[in-house]
């Protein structure tokens, strides 16, 4: 409070002389009729206060728009209202500063600035009250300035209760107008205004302003402060009733463990920051823990339950930063080749730097066994700095696997993939679905319908778990899948992916990856180092051709560490203290050879031809052998053919029998003759429509009588025109071809584009002829014109 009234100094406005000395005041105002305590410090100032009490103690103040009391003040920064004033008492104080206490009088206006002192001197105008009488509207205005002034003085401790009387007792609308702006906590500019207006029911109407501002922020302050008394008393009573349930269970001989545990969980909560949702069931399964027994069946699960909510990364990312020069690096470092496969990734992690959009696409590798899919997926995480966890989904036949158990049953958890967000303490990890074309449907529901999910971007920001039963956010996790066919896969799923194909290796490649990765991994895996085991160039081809035969290069690594335990062997027994093994010793380490080159079959006589498959497991080379006998039985297939390959030949022998006179096959060769056609590796199934031409060129050879070229393959789906068309799997079935050491292949032309994806040592080692027509194949096959 700045002034107050009390019982004033009568001066009339006849006894204040024109020129006032005056004192700037800052941060305050002094209204007529109110008393104001001053401390003065500047020597001016106090030389001016000399100079009145010495003569009739009248001085003018005026408010500085400066706030600092102790700068040096000049005319421009005082405003031209102010208030005459004069000194009640005055007295000294150490170190040169005076306590004065001042008495309005009446308001101002400076004129005109004198100088010639070291004070300030002015030049004064008093400033009178206008429309000064009680009429309605100015009893109405100090009504409800009343009413609202008794409202703040009981909600403002500052205020004494006798203010409340001392409004009571003023009639004059310009005295309770200047009490009442006084004493209420209004910025000092405001009570400037206040001070400005002569006009009394302007001056009445801008208090009431105040007045009802100044109220309004009391009662609101006045209802947080209840607020927060009603939180403080609720947290006193709770804590009083566990205090005495503490009581109760000392009494019983229950242990303290399971409040400190209770206390524990709650604290892990609280520190969390969980979703909304989360945070309300970790709350209730708090509560509901806490009123049971340890002892009792539900406790476990609850606690379980509470285990799971505060062990998941609900806030915790690792720091994504993308390089990709960095990532050219480890992926060029990881794995050799799968140059179009780099290239995608790394298009992929571009456009995550450019855009840091959750909602990119699904990769799913697809390809051969031991092609490096699962590795590729560790080589991403790598690059972006991200955790790496991995999910086998072969055999999974059960949708709780992925989504997990609900709470009622016995032995309930969470699916497969809250499991591994927890393994990798991230929520943003780089997760591999491996083997996702192995997932199968029961009655227990579809897992795959399960994953649609979880792999869509739309969806997977709200994964609800059966388990959990609160929405978990998937949407930073980056999903890898791998997949050796793809035609297993719903098409639902793999619409949500993206395919890269992985083929199989050449045995260039392999002889290189085995040198670089492969015998320096199972050197170490085997206690070895390079000096106490070397494996010679041509050591090494004969164990990929002789030994394995794959598209992928697991076999190659087993037998290869099966090398490596066999030298470890003889140095352990010190037979010798190195070993060099060349091409004659891996008999000794692995038996002899499991491999037979087929192309080494003889195939000097007619009806035999050689074409090329595709696997799941890589490309394949493929026997077609014909041969005719006396009988009238018509065309037999043996060889566990499928339904496809049993119309290729019936569709290429009837082609044939529609060209015998261009053939010049005996008229009656058909009716005499039985044809059997047999495909080698009779316990394999095998089916699909590109062994046609195959067959057509094995029949044809059978019934002229000609040999087929040597080292020459060929595959393509043939049609009752002898139209030749395309087929799929060129690479695998071209890397097979060269793996067996073939020489030429024969292709539809339509499949020419496909060279672009044979590594080049291929192309430079076989010669390719492309042709959409059966009797161009006769004639490179045959030399038939």
């Amino acid at each position: 409070m700045d002034s107050l009234q009390q019982p004033s100094v009568t001066i009339t406005s006849d006894e204040i002389p024109e020129t006032l000395p005056i004192l700037p005041i800052v941060d305050t105002n002094l209204f007529p009729k109110m008393v104001l305590p001053l401390v003065l410090v500047q020597s001016e100032a106090i030389q001016l206060i000399d100079e009145a009490m010495a003569g009739n103690r009248i001085l003018g103040l005026l408010l500085s728009q400066k706030s600092d009391y102790e700068s040096r003040h000049s005319f421009s920064d005082l405003h031209k209202f102010g208030t005459v004033a004069v000194i009640l008492k005055m007295s000294k104080m150490e170190e040169g500063k005076a306590q004065l206490l001042i008495q309005g009088i009446s308001r101002f206006r400076a004129v005109e600035y004198i100088e010639g002192k070291p004070y300030m001197q002015a030049r004064i105008e008093i400033v009178e009250n206008t429309n000064a009488d009680r009429n309605k509207e100015k009893r109405a205005l100090m009504a409800n300035i009343v009413e609202q002034y008794k409202k703040i003085v009981e909600l403002s401790p500052g205020l004494p209760n006798e203010m409340r009387d001392l409004v009571n007792s003023l009639n004059e609308p310009d005295v309770l107008a200047d009490m009442v702006a006084s004493t209420i906590n209004a910025s000092v500019e405001e009570k400037q205004k206040v001070l400005e207006l002569y006009d009394v029911t302007k001056r009445l109407k801008k208090v009431t302003r105040l007045v009802n501002d100044q109220l309004e922020i009391l009662e609101m302050g006045s209802k947080i402060q209840s607020q927060v008394k009603e939180d403080m008393d609720k947290r006193q009573r709770e804590y009083y009733l566990r205090q005495q349930m503490k009581a109760i269970k000392d009494e019983l001989g229950e242990t303290e463990e399971e409040g400190v545990e209770i206390e524990e969980y709650r604290e892990k909560i609280e520190s969390l920051q969980l979703p909304e949702e989360a945070y309300k069931e970790a709350e209730r399964e708090l509560n509901r823990l806490s009123k049971m027994h340890p002892s009792s069946s539900e406790y476990i699960v609850s606690s379980t339950y509470l285990d799971w909510i505060t062990s998941l990364p609900w806030n915790e990312k690792s720091e994504e930063i993308i390089d990709i020069k960095e990532a050219r690096n480890i992926l060029n470092y990881d794995h050799y080749g799968l140059d179009k496969i780099k290239k995608r990734i790394l298009e992929y992690l571009a456009v995550r730097k450019l855009k840091p959009d959750p909602k990119g696409p699904i990769l799913c590798f697809a390809g051969p066994p031991g092609t490096g899919k699962t590795s590729l997926g560790m080589s991403i995480a790598r690059a972006l700095g991200r955790e790496f966890v991995r999910v086998a989904l072969g055999g999974i036949r059960d949708e709780a696997q992925i989504r997990g158990h609900r709470r009622t049953y016995v032995g309930a958890m969470p699916g497969r993939i809250i499991q591994q967000i927890r393994k990798a303490g991230k929520n943003n990890p780089v997760f591999m679905l491996d083997e996702i074309d192995k997932v199968s449907s029961s009655y227990q529901g579809d897992p795959s319908s399960a994953l649609l999910e979880v792999l869509d971007p739309e969806q997977n920001y709200s994964f609800s778990d059966n388990y959990l039963d609160v929405p978990f956010d998937l949407s930073d996790v980056i999903f890898l899948t791998t997949a050796n066919v793809l035609h297993t896969i719903p098409a639902p799923l793999r619409d949500r992916m993206e395919v890269l194909e992985l083929n199989g290796y050449t045995i260039d490649e392999k002889f290189k990856i085995a040198t670089r990765y492969l015998i320096p991994r199972q050197r170490k895996a085997n206690g070895l180092d390079s000096n106490q085991i070397k494996i010679t160039d041509g050591a090494l081809k004969h164990i990929i051709s002789g030994y394995t035969r794959e598209a992928g290069l697991r076999n190659l690594e087993r037998e290869i560490g099966t090398i490596c335990r066999g030298v470890a062997s003889k140095i352990a027994e010190r037979e010798t203290e190195s070993v060099n093994v060349r091409k004659n010793d891996i008999r000794e380490y692995l038996g002899p050879v499991k491999i037979m080159p087929e192309t080494r079959i003889s195939v000097a006589s007619p009806g035999v031809a050689l074409g090329l498959a595709w696997t799941p497991y890589g490309g394949e080379i493929l026997y077609v052998e014909a041969a005719a006998m006396p009988g009238s039985k018509g065309l037999t297939l043996t060889g566990q053919l499928g339904d496809v390959m049993k119309e290729s030949a019936n569709t290429a022998l009837s082609y044939i029998r529609a060209k015998s006179d261009k053939l010049k096959i005996e008229e009656n060769y058909f009716k005499e003759h039985d044809i059997h056609v047999h495909v080698p590796e009779g316990s394999i199934p095998k089916d699909g429509p590109s062994a046609g031409v195959a067959m057509l060129t094995a029949l044809a050879s059978l019934v002229t009588g000609r040999v087929v070229n040597k080292n020459l393959a060929m595959s393509g789906e043939i049609t009752l025109r002898g139209e030749v068309l395309p087929v799929g799997g060129i690479k695998e079935k071209v890397i097979a071809a060269h793996r067996a050491g073939v020489k030429s292949i024969i292709l539809p032309k339509w499949n020419e584009k496909d060279m672009e994806d044979i590594p080049d040592n291929v192309k430079d080692n076989i010669e390719f002829f492309f042709t959409d027509k059966m009797e161009t194949v006769l004639k490179r096959a045959l030399g038939i014109r």
